[in-house]
């Protein structure tokens, strides 16, 4: 049985991650971050006779001794801990670098100490900017446009320096844009879903002629798996992205219409991003992982959407969300 560390198993994609490599056979230890109300996050939401089955371990990825004692005795190493808040990037971009970057050097490290057998380090379609053409394939040129896409460009080529300086076996997954149940509320999908369920009406959004590349979060966690399972990746970058794009507009209409509601879209000046900083179009090109996995996408947008709406849609989720507000 090999031993998986993941890292932010405490996350939205981290604890997908840690229930579907369990139904793998993984013996899995879940890194959660430490904080005084022993909470583990969205682990605590999983039912008994999984969580039974994971080794918490409770630590702060920016602290190398932890990140050390943690990775001892594992085979294979999911690095999903980061901050990825956009919009909290343009005023603590300093956490920024000791998480994302700092954090990513303690895992590289320690992995090299330890002989770790695979390292899998998630990046971000963010690095990528504006796309330049498409579909963006991971030769596409970086750009960071916001604090937070600098600091994943910093810890993706961290990555790619450590396996070329030591040979250590790294690979970096680049997920477009993962959605689904548990997903934080600062993202465009739960902010739609949270405000039609809270009774408004006037839906209120950033820019809406943006487009991205929408990966339901099922596809994004078997894609770390079958990444994972194949050493010719190894030093490589991949893409799990669905080949398709759809603009922030036309993705609330059509939750709109899921969810039978009569709602219009509003500007809201505050969740607009610095001009410049505005990524315009993402939409990803797939074939790297499609050639050398058996992976494809099982997801449609409107199947990924509907399972969210229904997560949303239970009162004992919903109570978790703040929809009045403007989640940074």
């Amino acid at each position: 049985m090999k031993k998986a560390l993941i890292t932010g198993a405490d996350g939205f994609i981290g604890s997908h991650l840690v229930e579907k490599l369990l139904r793998d056979g993984y013996a899995v230890k879940a890194f959660t971050y430490y904080n005084s109300f022993n909470s583990w996050g969205w682990l605590d939401t999983l039912p008994a006779e999984i969580l039974h089955e994971v080794e918490i371990f409770a630590g702060d990825i920016r602290d190398p001794n932890g990140v050390r004692t943690a990775m001892q005795g594992v085979d294979t190493v999911f690095h999903l801990a980061a901050l990825i808040a956009i919009p909290y990037s343009y005023h603590s971009p300093d956490s920024y670098v000791d998480t994302n970057v700092k954090g990513t050097l303690n895992i590289l490290q320690a992995a090299r100490d330890l002989n770790v057998e695979k390292i899998l380090v998630t990046s971000t379609s963010e690095v990528y900017g504006t796309a330049q053409f498409v579909p963006i394939t991971e030769t596409h040129p970086r750009q960071g446009q916001s604090p937070y896409s600098a600091t994943k460009i910093g810890a993706d080529a961290m990555a790619d320096a450590y396996y070329r300086s030591f040979n250590l076996p790294v690979v970096t997954v680049r997920p477009f844009n993962t959605y689904g149940p548990r997903q934080s509320a600062r993202a465009v999908i739960p902010t739609i879903i949270t405000q039609l369920l809270s009774g408004q009406r006037n839906i209120k959004l950033g820019a809406t002629h943006p487009t991205r590349d929408l990966v339901f979060v099922a596809d994004t966690v078997n894609g770390f798996a079958e990444i994972a399972r194949h050493d010719t990746l190894i030093g490589q970058e991949v893409n799990i992205a669905t080949n398709t794009e759809i603009s922030i507009g036309d993705l609330a209409r059509l939750i709109i219409d899921l969810m039978g509601a009569d709602a219009e879209i509003v500007s809201d000046d505050q969740r607009l991003r610095p001009e410049k900083s505005e990524v315009e179009r993402l939409f990803g090109d797939n074939q790297k992982i499609t050639s050398a996995t058996p992976w494809r996408p099982q997801y449609s947008l409107a199947d990924g959407l509907r399972q969210t709406i229904d997560w949303f849609s239970q009162p004992e989720n919903l109570r978790q969300y703040k929809a009045h507000l403007y989640n940074v």
